[in-house]
């Protein structure tokens, strides 16, 4: 068993059942998006970068990579604004695009990008997001989930807590302080 660091109460999700569920998403964008050529991803910096990585080496369709990153929370908690930080490096319009997400928490960031994007004309949008928290009231479409979670914090497969565990091949949940 993988003995864990102090600041982390239990595995939440094992590496084996990530990529487990990786690879099912992996075909079933695979076959929706058969005819897309191709597929431009966009992964959230800085938390979905694992997630798309394991995910595109999965992917049988033409795809593109691009990365956006967006400001919501501070260290530790949610500020409220959502802003970009780093835009797309090419056009989207006339593209089928799909936002890669590490975590749907309160909503508000993938909820502000979706609006963004679906402003600059591309021919479908749609979203693929590892984890959604069980938070009662959250109601954003998700095209592709990975996994649902109890409404704890949680780190590990690029999610971190003040830039802390976020390489762990698990996720895991923190400890409350």
């Amino acid at each position: 068993m993988t003995e864990l660091h102090p600041d982390l109460k239990r595995i939440l999700i094992s590496t084996e059942d990530i990529q487990t569920r990786v690879k099912e998403l992996a075909d079933q964008v695979s076959n929706d998006f058969i005819h897309a050529d191709p597929l431009y991803l966009i992964g959230i910096l800085k938390g979905a970068f694992i997630f798309l990585a394991d995910l595109t080496r999965h992917l049988q369709v033409p795809h593109r990579v691009d990365f956006m990153a967006l400001s919501s929370y501070g260290k530790t908690t949610v500020s409220g604004a959502v802003r970009i930080l780093m835009d797309l490096r090419e056009p989207i319009e006339g593209q089928h695009v799909m936002i890669i997400e590490d975590i749907l928490d309160s909503g508000q960031t993938l909820n502000y990008l979706y609006r963004v994007l679906r402003e600059r004309n591309p021919a479908s949008l749609h979203t693929c997001v590892l984890l959604r928290k069980d938070r009662h009231g959250l109601e954003f479409p998700i095209d592709y989930l990975g996994f649902e979670i109890p409404d704890v914090w949680v780190v590990g497969y690029g999610l971190d807590f003040a830039d802390r565990h976020r390489t762990l091949p698990y996720i895991a949940e923190l400890k409350r302080k």
